[in-house]
């Protein structure tokens, strides 16, 4: 890892422990939800609320069903600019908790600092990395949509680029668009339909 990075935005997390292993990466503000309580705590609420209107938020979550049902209550919650990134889906256990998640993949705590700097580089700077640019057509043509396998095309797609395997169409297409590159989408196209033909 180099430097710390400064982003354009704040960074939401869900608890402390999650707000240390981001801080060790960033210099900009990381706000820690304190996990389902953010949504008794309407003065946190309304901080979000403003942050997410005024400058715009990243949400970065665990990638367990627990992280989704969090990610996506705040996104109903907050009107204004959201940037989802979203934490790989890895196996295991972080080493303070006597059990692993219910899903048994690692928080984002858990996370080594090269790959949260590296899923947060994007946001360096005044203006966030534009990814892979793809349109709903496009995902659509490319079979990641409403066909009859595009379920399982999309796993294969999360797989290879190191994305939860849980994520909708939209969802996929969003995080795509904001951290692939063209080249890295492309390819992992061509890998897919590869195996396929095979």
């Amino acid at each position: 890892m180099e430097e710390k990075l400064n982003l354009k935005y704040p960074i939401i997390v869900e608890g402390r422990y999650d707000k240390s292993k981001v801080s060790m990466v960033v210099n900009s503000t990381v706000v820690a939800l304190d996990g389902f309580s953010v949504f008794k705590n309407t003065e946190k609420q309304k901080l979000l609320k403003k942050l997410s209107s005024e400058k715009g938020i990243i949400i970065l979550t665990d990638s367990d069903r627990a992280g989704h049902f969090i990610r996506n209550k705040l996104k109903g919650m907050l009107n204004g600019k959201i940037y989802n990134v979203y934490a790989p889906s890895i196996v295991g256990k972080e080493r303070r908790k006597r059990n692993a998640s219910a899903d048994g993949l690692l928080g984002v705590e858990g996370i080594d600092v090269n790959t949260l700097y590296n899923l947060l580089l994007p946001f360096a700077g005044e203006n966030p990395t534009v990814g892979a640019n793809i349109s709903v057509a496009e995902f659509y043509d490319d079979g990641f949509s409403g066909g009859a396998n595009s379920s399982e095309k999309r796993k294969a797609l999360a797989r290879i680029l190191d994305l939860p395997e849980t994520l909708t169409a939209k969802a996929l297409l969003e995080v795509i668009n904001l951290l692939v590159s063209k080249t890295e989408y492309e390819n992992a196209l061509k890998r897919i339909n590869d195996e396929e033909n095979s």
